[in-house]
């Protein structure tokens, strides 16, 4: 069976309008603007774009674990909230913020190779160069650890070039449909971690 030219479209904008309908609120939450757009963030009480779900970005670096922040505890830069643990780690943060915010807006960085801003779990996560890096889960963190060199330059070069500054509920539909040449499936991945494992 073909299909007409005009598939990939439809798909792209019945997949647009899908996102759209299930509300406008997550739409918002993720696009700050102020620089720091998108972001992997909610909407918790008085804070509308609370990054990784509130936890404390400095931990990573000075305890070298994922820790839930304070809602008391908090800062607000470029509009988006990052909470702490500690009044040490707010000053830390409030005296060099862009050296705690994690890279791609705190998405999965395995899912930035390929286009797609999805994902982050606050507890899978890599400092590499003395950069943040969350990830979606093991599986996506493994893969990403296959060639991190390679898999660092492509996300880079996806979210300066496509990524920063878009909707990333717009851009996860766009490139779920269209797929950068080097796409792998969740599938692939797990089958070339597990052979990488197996050597």
């Amino acid at each position: 069976m073909s299909r007409s030219p005009a598939m990939p479209a439809r798909r792209l904008l019945l997949a647009a309008l899908a996102l759209s309908a299930s509300g406008c609120a997550p739409l918002l939450t993720q696009s700050p603007g102020q620089g720091l757009s998108p972001v992997n963030a909610v909407s918790d009480g008085a804070d509308s774009h609370l990054i990784l779900k509130g936890h404390d970005v400095v931990s990573y670096f000075i305890d070298g674990r994922h820790v839930l922040g304070l809602p008391t505890i908090k800062s607000v830069y470029k509009d988006v909230t990052f909470r702490f643990a500690t009044d040490a780690h707010k000053r830390l943060f409030d005296a060099n913020p862009e050296k705690y915010i994690p890279q791609f807006g705190g998405y999965c960085a395995n899912g930035i190779v390929y286009g797609i801003p999805w994902g982050g779990d606050a507890d899978t996560w890599r400092i590499f160069d003395g950069k943040l890096y969350i990830f979606g889960g093991a599986g996506s963190r493994d893969a990403f650890l296959l060639d991190v060199p390679g898999n660092l330059k492509l996300a880079h070069r996806y979210w300066d070039e496509e990524v920063r500054n878009s909707n990333a509920f717009f851009q996860r539909a766009r490139r779920l449909v269209f797929k950068v040449p080097h796409y792998k499936s969740g599938q692939e991945l797990a089958e070339a971690v597990a052979k990488a494992g197996a050597k």
